[in-house]
């Protein structure tokens, strides 16, 4: 019975696993962003524009602080996935505990970083005076859960590569139904604004990490978790970080660009910071949902280089291409053509509505690109290249934004400007990144040779 939850990603026809493996996947990121939304909402609705501002105001600045260990999680997803391609169970069994206990004490890490430096880089982002005080407060309560969300990154990612992405849909929608019947007591019945909205997520954390450990401890599988067997293998820890780090260092770089473009935003005040806010969330669901599509490219990928099939690469590269290229344009374009109906759910102020239409104007509509530069740097990782989409991530998407934000925004201040940034970095990183691929393609094709797993090969 544990063994159905299980995809055979070596052998038979392709794009029925493909989907199979994204479904599920896609379902769990929109039902996060759900319940996430739902923390918006009741905020919004319930303690104002401020407290809703207050919220959106911090989210890149906590992605910049976890999306290194974030990045190592894909080290470990890669990793197990070529050790278990490749039957070794020795090896499968070693990257799990190491990447258990990694999310652990990066998430105890990352509360002390958190509430040490929270303040000071919220007031060098210019969050207003009005937000400041309340976005501490959610900082310093949502950081007391990394641990938990650190462990259910990594358990997931252990799952995604023997291809199971059922159980870990299950545990997120039982945790956000908790999170969602927590904010209507904390938020609603007893007042207490983005307090509330943060102790209901890290309680939620805690119990999608509890669910998830539980899965693995459960499970018969070499994938199997012993918590007397918790320790780092020094091999495995260089494997993950020799994956996981470049992808950590670039999701971090991506969060720095994020931060100083959240820093503009908050130069037009909170109105336009609500507005961005409640734009970005919906934004979120379009991108999870081409988000699973990278996640699939990497595990399938990942699993055929441990298998010894990489002829079967191609094949997988172009099903998620075409894949995530109906997601985005469908639903990016779907959520442009309903957006004030949308942007109602979070704010019945027009002017939110309309600093979030001329955000979503430029983004939804062409988000098709952002999908296919991710799916394009997960076939690299998968392939076991992390430094060469790590530099044209950088030099792409933020770099040039970085140099947009500081030539054409300062210029020409406006936030039509400003979100232009995005669409155009999009576009010029996939062009890069897909060189790049179909160059590696051509270098590989006709003689695929064994690749190692993950841990023992160097870097090209």
């Amino acid at each position: 019975m544990k063994k159905s939850y299980e995809i055979d990603m070596c052998n038979g026809p392709l794009l029925g696993k493909l989907l199979l493996f994204t479904l599920p996947l896609m379902l769990s990121g929109i039902l996060q962003l759900l319940f996430n939304a739902a923390d918006i909402v009741v905020v919004g609705k319930f303690s104002g524009s401020q407290a809703l501002a207050a919220v959106g105001s911090t989210s890149a600045l906590i992605n910049l602080f976890v999306n290194v260990f974030i990045g190592f999680s894909i080290g470990a997803n890669v990793m197990v996935a070529q050790y278990f391609g490749a039957k070794d169970e020795k090896n499968v069994q070693e990257t799990v505990h190491t990447s258990i206990l990694l999310g652990l004490l990066g998430g105890i890490f990352l509360i002390a970083v958190g509430i040490l430096l929270a303040k000071t880089m919220l007031i060098w982002m210019g969050t207003p005076e009005d937000v400041l005080d309340q976005a501490v407060l959610y900082i310093n309560i949502y950081f007391i859960g990394m641990p938990a969300m650190l462990v259910y990154n990594f358990g997931a990612a252990i799952l995604r590569a023997i291809g199971d992405t059922r159980r870990p849909l299950y545990y997120l929608l039982t945790a956000g139904v908790v999170n969602v019947i927590l904010n209507m007591i904390f938020v609603i019945a007893l007042d207490m604004g983005v307090a509330g909205v943060a102790t209901a997520t890290v309680i939620s954390q805690v119990i999608s990490a509890s669910l998830i450990v539980r899965c693995l401890m459960h499970s018969e599988g070499m994938y199997h978790l012993d918590p007397h067997k918790l320790r780092i293998h020094k091999g495995k820890l260089a494997g993950i970080v020799r994956i996981g780090l470049p992808a950590g260092l670039q999701g971090a770089v991506f969060s720095i660009s994020n931060v100083l473009i959240q820093s503009s935003i908050n130069s037009f005040g909170s109105i336009a910071m609500a507005g961005s806010t409640a734009a970005g969330n919906i934004e979120g669901f379009v991108y999870t949902a081409m988000n699973s599509v990278y996640q699939t490219a990497l595990s399938f990928v990942s699993q055929n280089v441990g298998g010894g099939k990489q002829e079967r690469i191609p094949k997988i590269s172009w099903e998620c291409m075409i894949i995530v290229f109906i997601i985005g344009a469908v639903m990016g374009n779907a959520a442009y053509h309903f957006g004030d109906h949308l942007l109602r759910i979070y704010s019945s102020d027009p002017e939110v509505i309309r600093y979030g239409l001329t955000r979503m104007q430029l983004i939804c509509q062409v988000y098709f690109l952002c999908g296919m530069m991710d799916v394009t740097v997960g076939i690299l990782r998968g392939m076991g290249y992390a430094i060469m989409p790590m530099i044209m991530s950088l030099a792409g998407a933020c770099g040039l934004r970085v140099l947009w934000i500081f030539t054409i925004f300062h210029w020409n201040h406006s936030l039509f400007v400003l979100f232009l940034s995005y669409p155009i970095t999009w576009a010029v990183t996939f062009a890069a990144q897909l060189t790049c691929l179909l160059i590696v393609w051509r270098r590989k094709q006709g003689t695929w040779a064994r690749i190692r797993p993950a841990g023992n090969r160097a870097d090209v």
